[in-house]
């Protein structure tokens, strides 16, 4: 076990109050939370402190996202009359390393830096598992009153036939290329292949998407089949909905075996990116025989005030299997960390949960979708709008994508929205705050909204459930 106090601070005695299992974006909020209640804390890491996001997951992603999207829009500027200019990539080594600081130093000052200025949190690393009256650190035994388990999860390997013995990037690994491969197999079309294939197709790569499944099968189906047309406008190979059959190694590349309902197909790449979802980090942690129930997607189980099926042991961020977004994490921290130190009052409730693919254009969803909505046996009235009706849209001469608003249709409150736009990242909390508050379709048209911007897109939107908005004037309504 190596302690690494905080600067200033004395090295608590006998008993923590909490021990936090995992360094990462749950971990650190679920300590900080606990430490603003006066509790001794003890936070463990193990491994690159900050987790997830900051260090494989959301900052670099999203760094080299819009650094590729400076590049498209270079290439693109000819939507403009009068207007031409050239995009390149010089050094794709220095992207990469461009990005490696920003994590680099994000990662300092959002978590390394933030330990001295909490006196009762002792950060100390190790591999931690559960034991009698707290946990074992690396076989030392360190005594607490609660437990919280913020692990986080890793990318997982898919059952396909011979995956074991080929070489594959994950969405942590392809961050790191220093060279980009002239073709890539992504296999998974979720929100992290669609990310990481558009990504990589427009630095220059030729990208094949696969998957079982339609691209974004969760999303609404309006939504997920235009951007599979925005993402094929760029040219990128989606094969979706064929069966993955075996996966092998050639001197070439990567050979994937495919088959849908008429033939069997081989698709050839120099690499592949393997993209179908992450696993929960639960092994070597001896859950299950400290009464611990694990759920088939290997996340935790937990109630809606974080704990789990053992009595003082509360669970928060991806190591849940559910809501694998790294605010929920934060939120879910600070829920177990508040209900462990106290009464158990708190309850977690996503109902108004944003969530965004950060694709050109971003697809931004809060609530229900109609399926959903659907099958909870509530009546419902839908809205699909296109972005031609936006202003901003057609100011920025970039109408790809729309708004879809679910909405009940007894009581007329808004249960959903998703936009896909070029800016919808940036609009949809204007539905979230809708939702959390109860508001009404008709609350919505009625609500002012500056004009020539995206989430005035959410108005018009509201609107066409009773009007065509096609004969309104700017600002109408």
């Amino acid at each position: 076990m190596n302690p690494l106090w905080p600067a200033g601070a004395k090295a608590p005695n006998g008993r923590y109050d909490l021990a936090v299992v995992g360094a990462g974006s749950a971990g650190f909020a679920a300590a900080i939370a606990a430490a603003d209640l006066g509790a001794r804390v003890a936070l463990i890491g193990h491994g690159v402190i900050g987790g997830t996001c900051v260090n494989t997951g959301c900052v670099p992603s999203k760094t080299l996202i819009r650094a590729m999207e400076s590049l498209h829009h270079a290439k693109i500027a000819g939507r403009f009359a009068g207007i031409r200019a050239d995009g390149c990539i010089e050094d794709w080594a220095a992207v990469v390393r461009h990005k490696d600081e920003l994590v680099a130093s994000l990662r300092q000052a959002k978590y390394a830096a933030l330990l001295p200025n909490y006196n009762t949190i002792a950060y100390l690393e190790g591999w931690a598992r559960l034991a009698e009256g707290g946990v074992a650190i690396d076989g030392n035994r360190l005594t607490a009153g609660r437990v919280i388990i913020a692990t986080g999860a890793s990318p997982a390997l898919p059952p396909i036939p011979g995956i074991d013995g080929v070489p594959h990037l994950t969405s942590t690994t392809a961050l790191e290329l220093k060279r980009l491969p002239k073709s890539l197999l992504v296999i998974g079309g979720g929100y992290i292949g669609c990310e990481l294939g558009q990504l990589f197709a427009r630095a220059g790569v030729a990208v094949t998407i696969v998957d079982i499944m339609p691209i974004l099968s969760t999303a609404e189906p309006e939504i997920a089949k235009a951007l599979g047309r925005y993402l094929r406008d760029e040219g990128l190979v989606i094969r979706d909905g064929v069966r993955t059959k075996a996966v092998r190694k050639t001197e070439r590349g990567i050979v994937l075996d495919i088959s849908d309902d008429s033939r069997d197909e081989m698709l050839e790449a120099e690499q592949v990116l393997i993209a179908t979802g992450r696993r929960p980090n639960t092994a070597g942690m001896d859950l299950e025989d400290a009464g611990i129930e694990i759920l088939p997607n290997g996340g935790i189980k937990m109630d809606d005030h974080m704990r789990t099926t053992k009595a003082g042991i509360y669970a928060a961020g991806d190591v849940t299997g559910r809501d694998p977004f790294v605010y929920m994490a934060a939120y879910g921290a600070k829920i177990a960390a508040e209900n462990a130190l106290n009464d158990d009052s708190r309850r977690y409730d996503p109902t108004a949960m944003p969530s965004v693919v950060f694709t050109d254009p971003q697809l931004a969803s809060v609530g229900l979708t109609e399926e959903q909505a659907r099958k909870r046996r509530l009546h419902v009235k839908t809205t699909v709008m296109p972005l031609d009706y936006v202003s901003r849209a057609l100011a920025a001469r970039d109408t790809r994508g729309m708004i879809k608003l679910v909405a009940d249709s007894d009581s007329d409150k808004l249960l959903g929205a998703h936009i896909l736009a070029p800016e919808g990242a940036d609009s949809i909390q204007t539905a979230a705050i809708a939702i959390k508050c109860g508001m009404t379709v008709q609350d919505l048209a009625d609500m002012i909204f500056p004009y020539l911007t995206t989430v005035e897109g959410l108005k018009l939107a509201a609107q066409s459930f009773t009007r065509n908005v096609a004969q309104l004037s700017c600002c109408a309504g």
